[in-house]
């Protein structure tokens, strides 16, 4: 950067300002693209302007008032050579009274529309002008802001930024061949002609917005592999395939593995056995087996002298992870320890030993599993289930409590989409276990608005009545807890009263561990036909018997989490149905995610839906911090250049890594130093 683009000559209130934006340099400034453009380019006459245009107006104010009724609003009319135009402002401050006083010369830019007095417009954009002043040259770029930030005071200091710093390239030439350059497609993006195509510049399909697209597509590859490669240099345990304990529990069980768990196992046996770390991500739908091929890489671990934890983001999820362990491993006579947050002091302590001397060879646990006073004796694999709930500083935490490092397996029940997996899971390896175990049955997805509720509970009552179970959920409500728990104690009474002939039994996040894991253990047993839970039930959860499941206020709930729910029925032999009850008027995004998990049961391509809907950040979540996050490119649009950059990411860092570094350095500063784990 050149000492004129000193980010620090620019006055200390914009830098604090811009700071807010996540702008901390000129190439932050540089980096900061508009959200849309305005064309300004013009003046456009009051008899030629139509209905729903977009214009910019000269004129002088002929009339201004405040007005008081029936609310207050400020007018003024404005007159050209060919007519007048009402201005409009429903909320307004003095400064704007005295810059619309009679006999000022201004240009307006807004949306026209007819009004009783003629054109007018709200709230448009107002510029003091003299006669004669000049038009701007360039489209006007509106740029994302923040309090105190107006958008000419944004404009200035990105000009600076354009004129000041440096805009060399990064990478070789022969990089981008068919792209513009960089600073081309920066002036191009910041300064566009008043030619450019407005359209396809709102949409970011011009050259300029696809090179800056790739440029940072190819950051984030760049990232991701480097950090694969780090972590490849690092020591870890080798893990001989095992020859005793795995084929003595295949043998044990009552099924055989289906072909892609076969396959994922595999992958997974071969990673444990190279010297350096295991990274690998395996994922799977809702009911694909994932827990018995974690169980088997975990005796892998354990027949070589070594420890293995599984943590798990909720108790009943721990815990049934827990009871599943116990009943394959037991009988190998291994020792499967227990740790959470709400254990008594004695069997922590208890677990804490049987933990640091080596006598419990495999530990599943919560977010306890972390904790300081957790020693581990020789750690040699960490599993972490739902890993997109775990921040990535906790999955760090588990990590280091192994000596050498661990091999790291994650597992997630929400499918990735492909993109998402090329560009954010680019640093892992990735299994999937596309295929479900035999047996399993279809489950019939219904909607029904919430007034035919009677009808709902008739259906619950003549299938449990019959011999099947069912569970009846309740909704997350504005994310508070207390009020999930409420509905969920009112709605358990209401059935109660409904259902005097059935028992019914209630789950939630706030009882103790001993009272969740008796009434799952009497729904698992029969002996309650029905339950009623909050979305603790999401993930874990295994009754065969139960084919029901009702949700209510499932317009509130995210894609991934219905299609989770869903999941929890349709385990056994049984016709399962999911019944999807909502309340009216929906909203245009509730009618989408609706219709989607209505019209498909593959997690797959419910997660590329809720990825186009929601878009990658909001997807992934707040706890992914470490990831680098695409600002500018977009993974639908732009998945042909995420192709491009992968492919030519691993070339870059073997042929030209000061090249690289100074790209990784523009694009993502101080973030290149961050390890995704």
């Amino acid at each position: 950067m050149s000492r004129a683009a000193d980010f620090s000559s620019l006055p200390k209130p914009a830098q604090a300002n811009l700071r807010k934006l996540g702008i901390i340099d000129a190439q932050g400034l540089l980096l900061h693209l508009p959200l849309r453009y305005v064309d300004e380019t013009h003046i456009t006459l009051v008899r030629d302007v139509r209905q729903g245009d977009q214009v910019q107006i000269e004129g002088e104010i002929v009339h201004s008032e405040v007005q008081y009724r029936p609310r207050k609003v400020l007018i003024a009319r404005l007159q050209d050579d060919s007519g007048q135009l009402t201005l409009r402002f429903l909320h307004f401050y003095p400064s704007q009274i005295a810059q619309l006083k009679v006999g000022r010369r201004l240009r307006v830019f807004g949306e026209v529309r007819g009004g009783f007095f003629g054109w007018e417009m709200v709230h448009p954009q107002v510029r003091a002008v003299r006669e004669g002043t000049p038009v701007t040259e360039t489209l006007t770029p509106v740029y994302p802001t923040t309090a105190g930030l107006s958008q000419a005071s944004l404009r200035k200091y990105i000009d600076w930024a354009l004129d000041n710093a440096a805009l060399e390239e990064t990478l070789p030439a022969a990089v981008y061949t068919d792209l513009p350059g960089y600073a081309e497609s920066l002036r191009a993006l910041h300064r566009p002609p008043p030619d450019a195509d407005l359209y396809a510049l709102q949409e970011r399909s011009t050259p300029a917005w696809q090179r800056l697209a790739y440029e940072e597509l190819l950051a984030q590859q760049l990232s991701m592999r480097r950090h694969y490669a780090k972590r490849r240099s690092l020591g870890a345990p080798a893990l001989a395939p095992s020859k005793l304990l795995i084929p003595a529990l295949l043998a044990s069980l009552p099924f055989a593995l289906t072909g892609a768990q076969g396959r994922a196992l595999t992958e997974i046996s071969r990673d444990l056995a190279q010297r350096y770390p295991m990274q690998r991500l395996l994922q799977g739908d809702v009911g694909s087996g994932k827990t018995i091929v974690a169980a088997l890489a975990a005796l892998q671990a354990v027949e070589q002298g070594w420890q293995a934890a599984i943590m798990a983001p909720t108790e009943i999820l721990a815990e049934q992870h827990l009871h599943k362990m116990q009943s394959w491993l037991q009988p190998l006579g291994l020792e499967v320890a227990w740790l959470s947050g709400s254990q008594n002091k004695k069997a922590r302590t208890q677990a804490l030993e049987a933990i640091a001397s080596g006598a419990a060879k495999l530990v599943v646990g919560t977010h306890a599993l972390f904790q300081e006073q957790v020693q581990f004796a020789r750690l040699g694999l960490a599993i972490v289930d739902e890993q997109h709930r775990f921040g990535v500083q906790q999955r760090l935490l588990l990590r280091q409590k192994g000596q050498p490092e661990p091999h790291q397996l994650m597992m997630s029940a929400t499918p990735i989409p492909r993109t998402l997996s090329m560009s954010y899971y680019a640093d892992l390896d990735v299994s999937v276990i596309d295929e479900l175990p035999p047996g399993r049955t279809p489950i019939v997805t219904r909607l029904v608005a919430d007034a035919r509720r009677d009808e709902v509970l008739q259906r619950v009552r003549d299938a449990c009545l019959q011999g099947s179970q069912a569970y009846w959920v309740c909704p997350l409500i504005e994310e508070s807890e207390v009020l999930q728990l409420k509905t969920a104690e009112e709605t358990y009474a209401l059935l109660q009263a409904s259902f005097p002939e059935l028992h019914v039994g209630l789950v939630h996040g706030r009882m103790k561990p001993a009272e969740k894991q008796a009434v799952m253990a009497a729904f698992s047993r029969n002996e309650l036909q029905l339950l009623v839970a909050t979305t603790v039930i999401e993930v874990g959860v295994d009754v065969p018997n139960a084919s029901l499941m009702v949700i209510e206020h499932a317009e509130r709930m995210g894609l991934s989490q219905l299609h989770q729910l869903r999941g929890r029925v349709g385990r056994g032999a049984a016709r399962s149905s999911c019944i999807l009850l909502y309340q009216q008027p929906l909203s245009e995004m509730a009618r989408q995610r609706l219709k989607v998990i209505y019209e498909s049961s593959d997690g797959f391509e419910i997660a590329q839906a809720d990825l186009n809907l929601r878009g990658p950040g909001e997807y992934m979540g707040v706890r992914q911090s470490g990831v680098p996050m695409l600002k500018i490119a977009d993974l639908t649009r732009d998945e042909p250049l995420l192709h491009r950059a992968r492919q030519l990411a691993e070339d870059l860092l073997r042929d030209h890594p000061s090249a690289v570094e100074a790209h990784l350095q523009r694009w993502l500063g101080h973030a290149a130093e961050l390890v995704k784990v």
